[in-house]
């Protein structure tokens, strides 16, 4: 793996675990020296960084780490909720049935996995329904958009990873998308989404609200 595609790689994901929180500065001899690279090859991580808006430069400090704000979060969530009760409409449509009977299987039993405190496998099972959708969809230009934005949704997500509670609530809610989808019942699939979503946003907004998340807008 060339050296940019790794710098680009640990730093994108040490800016989704928020081991580089929002506002922080990205020094290039700072990080050159953290990731043991030259300036070269981190100047193109840094611009791949800057092109999923993740960092962006701000007058007076250089590149930081782009914040993250209550208008932000509603905002993404403006946009998924058009694009993911889409793909769901087209994943009733075009699903490989015996990839979704597999999927339900795995959500039916995220509460004995959850009781095991297994946030990671759950989030792996997420990731799994993603990719499941995207290929149901049969839309590159969909699924496109869709993963511009996850990025920034599992960064908003580490807000309010630790509430269990709404983990199992959110599995059984993925549960009736497949469900809808498995029905092939677009419309179904589609206000299952919707639902989905809008619980979600309400448990981020809540979480935002306790950490005292600004309300601005990203500079």
């Amino acid at each position: 793996m060339r050296a940019s595609e790794q710098a680009y790689l640990t730093l994108r994901e040490d800016i989704l675990d928020w081991r580089l929180e929002p506002g922080t500065v990205l020094g290039e001899v700072e990080q050159s020296e953290r990731l043991g690279i030259s300036r070269t090859p981190l100047r193109e991580a840094l611009g791949k960084l800057a092109a999923d808006g993740l960092v962006a430069t701000q007058r007076g400090r250089g590149l930081v780490v782009t914040a993250v704000s209550v208008n932000n979060v509603r905002q993404l969530f403006e946009l998924r909720q058009a694009l993911e009760q889409q793909a769901a409409r087209l994943a009733a449509v075009h699903r490989d049935t015996d990839v979704f009977l597999g999927l339900r299987g795995e959500f039916a039993d995220v509460p004995a996995l959850l009781q095991g405190a297994a946030r990671d496998e759950y989030y792996d099972l997420v990731a799994r329904f993603d990719a499941a959708m995207d290929d149901a969809t049969g839309n590159p230009y969909l699924v496109g958009a869709l993963r511009s934005l996850r990025p920034h949704l599992v960064r908003i997500r580490r807000v309010s990873e630790d509430n269990f509670e709404r983990l199992r609530a959110a599995a059984g809610e993925h549960l009736l998308i497949v469900d809808a989808v498995l029905a092939g019942d677009g419309e179904l699939a589609a206000s299952a989404t919707h639902v989905h979503l809008h619980n979600s946003l309400r448990n981020v907004l809540a979480s935002a609200e306790r950490l005292a998340i600004p309300e601005g807008e990203t500079e």
